[in-house]
């Protein structure tokens, strides 16, 4: 399956600060133009809504057949290997027909080193 069938679903831990959970929702946007044949949704583990499986519920809706699932985490941890798996899971059992893929977290990619180094850079 092709086109809108296929959807990315961004899951960071979620904060009780709205500030925190808008972030997500803006790299979302981003994503969304740069990938503009994917549905696109957010979701976080705890502390906010949508939750996982609201953000599965969100990508069914708009008809997607296939689901990458992808951890906006720094590091793999117990989140990323173990809850957010086993929430994915129990959500989507629902779903049987769904494809569902879980990316690894962010890692140590070279341009997260480049950031850094902006980062510093625009200190000194």
């Amino acid at each position: 399956a092709g086109g809108a069938t296929r959807a990315i679903l961004l899951v960071d831990h979620g904060s009780r600060r709205n500030e925190a959970n808008a972030m997500l929702e803006e790299i979302a946007t981003r994503v969304q133009e740069r990938a503009p044949d994917r549905i696109v949704r957010t979701a976080h583990m705890e502390s906010a809504s949508p939750t996982i499986a609201e953000g599965i519920e969100a990508c069914v809706s708009a008809g997607a057949r296939e689901l990458v699932v992808h951890p906006f985490f720094l590091a793999p941890g117990n989140h990323t290997t173990h809850d957010i798996p086993r929430m994915v899971r129990d959500a989507v059992h629902d779903h049987p027909d769904l494809k569902v893929r879980i990316t690894e977290p962010l890692g140590p990619d070279e341009i997260l080193v480049g950031l850094i180094i902006d980062r510093v850079e625009a200190c000194d």
